[in-house]
């Protein structure tokens, strides 16, 4: 059986074509507010994303505003989102809607512990130092 992606009941072309007011009536009442008071941070995304389009430009989009709010006019688009460290890739897909950039980039890794140091254990004390 095929998986049906949709957002809120809409497959991923109808949900492509909604504008941000009836966007903002699907979504949470929490992404709501962000919409509605980060205005100027979103203006200044889509102001990249909209030059990134009118060029035709297939390089990622370049942001560090992790929180973000995945508008549906950004679904097949491609953004390299900073974690603290680097930039990581990511492509957008329409399941990402109503979700925030920083949710699919980790800032934090695995920590992965070596064996235990010299001292760290009673055995150790009969081992060289060098």
């Amino acid at each position: 059986m095929v998986e049906r992606i949709a957002f809120k009941g809409m497959l991923p072309a109808e949900a492509a074509g909604i504008d941000a007011a009836q966007y903002s009536k699907l979504i949470k009442s929490r992404q709501r507010r962000w919409l509605k008071r980060n205005s100027l941070q979103l203006r200044e995304l889509n102001e990249k994303i909209e030059h990134a389009k009118a060029s035709g430009s297939t390089s990622p989009i370049k942001t560090r505003t992790r929180e973000a709010l995945i508008m549906p006019s950004w679904v097949g688009l491609s953004f390299d989102i900073y974690n603290g460290k680097e930039y990581q890739h990511v492509e957008i897909q329409p399941a990402m809607l109503g979700h925030r950039l920083g949710e699919f980039v980790y800032s934090t890794r695995r920590v992965q512990h070596s064996a235990p140091g010299i001292k760290a254990t009673r055995g150790s004390k009969f081992l060289s130092q060098k």
